[in-house]
């Protein structure tokens, strides 16, 4: 369990790789929805490989950034409850299009995960950092808005939605992406004793910390 802990976003980064092979090697053979449904599992994959391993830095972000923790090593996300999220948001509700692509609703649902990623890295994490960018936030602008801007006007074109696919997608959305980031993230996971605490190197990547006591103390010499 520990070498999952440490490791789930490499191997989600050697697993994007191989899914990315193997849909290139049976592209002829894969319909475009197949496509966009494999696309989207490799991005989130790489996504999360791009946030938690290079440059990395997400663990001190959530939890020294966005909250402000006590004990930002471990609380309120630590090494077990960012690994199980965020896998069990990668291998069940990415792979449930690729087994089920012509369910639009399914789709839809990613979409709306990828556009909720840009309001989180694009505006709320840059603002706190004063930054242009942070880590995931390359993902979301040149691949996540890409893939869902031509997801939405291919279904458009097609007219695959309809008032239940939008409904479903929707609901899909806030139970797997909101819910699940947001409850078990920070309400049933979190333990400020826990022993999953993300190791140094986890913890100096992207130099958040040093780049939040620079914009600590510029705070405090306006005052």
């Amino acid at each position: 369990m520990k070498f999952i802990c440490r490791n789930w976003y490499w191997i989600g980064g050697v697993i994007a790789a191989i899914a990315l092979i193997f849909m290139f090697c049976d592209w002829s053979h894969l319909s475009d929805l197949s496509r966009f449904a494999w696309f989207a599992f490799i991005i989130m994959l790489l996504h999360q490989f791009e946030e938690y391993g290079c440059p990395g830095g997400e663990p001190l972000i959530m939890n020294l950034v966005l909250r402000n923790s006590p004990r930002p090593d471990r609380y309120p996300l630590n090494q077990f409850s960012a690994m199980l999220v965020n896998c069990l948001i990668s291998y069940i509700m990415f792979p449930l299009f690729i087994i089920f692509p012509n369910q639009i609703w399914l789709g839809i649902g990613l979409a709306f995960s990828f556009i909720s990623q840009f309001f989180v890295h694009g505006i709320a994490t840059n603002i706190k950092l004063r930054s242009v960018y942070n880590p995931g936030f390359a993902n979301v602008l040149f691949m996540m808005m890409p893939w869902t801007v031509c997801f939405f006007i291919y279904i458009g074109k097609h007219h695959l939605a309809d008032a239940t696919d939008w409904w479903l997608g929707t609901l899909y959305f806030l139970i797997f992406s909101a819910g699940l980031l947001g409850f078990m993230t920070y309400k049933v996971l979190p333990n400020i004793n826990s022993r999953w605490t993300f190791t140094p190197t986890e913890l100096k990547r992207f130099n958040v910390r040093e780049k939040w006591e620079r914009i600590a103390n510029s705070k405090r010499a306006v005052k």
